[in-house]
């Protein structure tokens, strides 16, 4: 049996307006190689000036992993030779990082939880982007000086679902925290995986893959599960130091294989050197002090909304997962609502009937016309089977939830005059059922509320119609 070793390195692109060393915006989907300068394009004499907001962002982050914030770092050049970046090199952070020696908590199926260390994260900037079309490549440089945050863990994760709960968490932070949009489709959050195996009990590191540049959760899992599996089966099979060596590979996500891109370079490979181009990287007083007071994080929402709201430790969870879930679910309560039904419409009756590219982000149901459906359940104006209704067509229409409640005849009979009549009538007409049912047939209860709730046409509170009946028959 072998125990796998996970570590990762997540490229996050922050939504800075403008570039990392020049002016020009970092806007996504504009015209190809427009968003350019003769800084971004290395022309012989252009010099790189620092975003001083980048600096802010990195000490957010930093100070939402506890980690140690180096108030002075350097910048070095990354040596390679690749068409997406003009300067041959990259602009990067290798001997002295903005931030080192964080972690972050993640949440394990049997209800532990286990740190993950984040040895550091370090500023860098990225490079444009390779196109190819048929037999032509062509090279767009809109992306080229944008700046990046490149944050390593320690390989400290052992399963690829390990792996993926730190990464969603890394994510939520990342939003959070309004560093960036953390797109993976647009290529604003990539992740590259280091995997490598070794006998249960081992203590030694062995050969490490990197799998590089995976744009979904799902594909990561999996992208980890089928490189474990080729590596278990050359270890097996006698042939791992023949087999298993450093290097970078592609997941096929069609074929459900990884396959070999490069060899891995080593940090010698990259010939780093100190940056003679930009001064020293200083966060002063004023900028630490402001930008280390970050918002509440997931985890401590997901506390105050179990300690606030009464909901349920799974349900805070999933709320806090996405921070537009947990934005919609504090402006619901506003109402005064119970914290539990809210929960449970936003996070299975709303998404139920999310269809094509509608979201919570979307919906033509906001949380506050939701908190007042909820609300009209809570004082007995309509059921619940009732106000699915009304969530129903609220989704195809423009319109108030009291006047759906009205324009479909859902409310409720709360009339205690009407509601004893109709009891009084419905008892009457089966007098033998209630003699069966006072002779200790108490199954026939059920037959009762279900008559009266006929006879009103489903209107009746069936609360009221419960406490009615059980007075009525003894």
């Amino acid at each position: 049996m072998f125990e796998v070793i996970i570590g990762l390195e997540v490229h996050v692109q922050l939504n800075t307006k403008t570039k990392l060393f020049c002016s020009c915006p970092t806007s996504f989907n504009h015209k190809q190689n427009v968003n350019t300068c003769p800084t971004c394009l290395a022309l012989p004499g252009a010099l790189p000036v620092l975003n001083q907001e980048v600096l802010q962002k990195a000490v957010m982050l930093g100070s939402a992993l506890g980690a140690t914030i180096n108030r002075t770092s350097y910048f070095d050049r990354k040596s390679y030779f690749y068409p997406d970046s003009p300067t041959a090199y990259q602009i990067t952070q290798f001997y002295t990082p903005i931030i080192q020696n964080g972690t972050l908590d993640i949440d394990l199926a049997d209800g532990t939880k286990k740190t993950i260390r984040v040895g550091f994260a370090h500023i860098e900037a990225d490079a444009g982007k390779n196109i190819h079309d048929g037999d032509i490549s062509k090279v767009d440089l809109n992306r080229a000086g944008t700046p990046l945050l490149e944050i390593v863990t320690q390989p400290d994760m052992r399963s690829a679902e390990e792996a993926v709960l730190y990464l969603k968490k890394l994510h939520s932070i990342i939003r959070y925290l309004d560093i960036g949009d953390a797109n993976m489709q647009e290529g604003s959050f990539r992740v590259d995986v280091n995997v490598s195996i070794r006998p249960k009990g081992d203590e030694n590191l062995y050969t490490r893959v990197e799998i590089k540049n995976i744009n979904s959760f799902k594909f990561i899992e999996k992208a980890i599960e089928v490189e474990v599996i080729r590596q278990s089966e050359a270890w097996e099979d006698g042939v791992y130091e023949d087999e298993i060596f450093q290097e970078t590979r592609l997941f096929d996500q069609v074929k459900q294989e990884t396959r070999s891109m490069r060899g891995k370079e080593e940090a010698a490979d990259y010939r780093y050197f100190p940056e003679p181009d930009l001064l020293k990287a200083v966060v002063s007083d004023a900028m630490f002090e402001k930008y280390s007071q970050i918002p509440e994080l997931p985890d401590a929402k997901k506390e105050r909304f179990v300690k606030e709201y009464g909901v349920s430790l799974y349900n805070a969870d999933v709320i806090t997962a996405s921070i537009e879930t947990a934005h919609y679910f504090e402006r619901m309560m506003q109402a005064g609502i119970s914290g539990k039904n809210a929960a449970t419409w936003l996070t299975v009756e709303l998404p139920a009937r999310f269809k094509g590219d509608v979201n919570l982000t979307n919906s033509p149901v906001d949380a506050d016309k939701l908190a007042l459906l909820v609300k009209r359940i809570e004082d007995q104006t309509i059921s619940g089977k009732a106000a699915k209704e009304v969530l129903d067509y609220l989704m195809e229409h423009e319109a108030d939830v009291d006047s759906v409640i009205d324009t479909l005849g859902l409310k409720q009979m709360t009339d205690t005059g009407a509601l004893e009549a109709m009891c009084d009538a419905i008892i009457g007409a089966n007098a033998d059922k209630v003699t069966e049912y006072q002779n200790g047939k108490e199954k026939l209860f059920g037959f009762f509320v279900g008559q009266v709730m006929k006879a009103s046409k489903g209107s009746a509170n069936p609360q009221a119609v419960n406490e009615i009946l059980k007075a009525k028959l003894g």
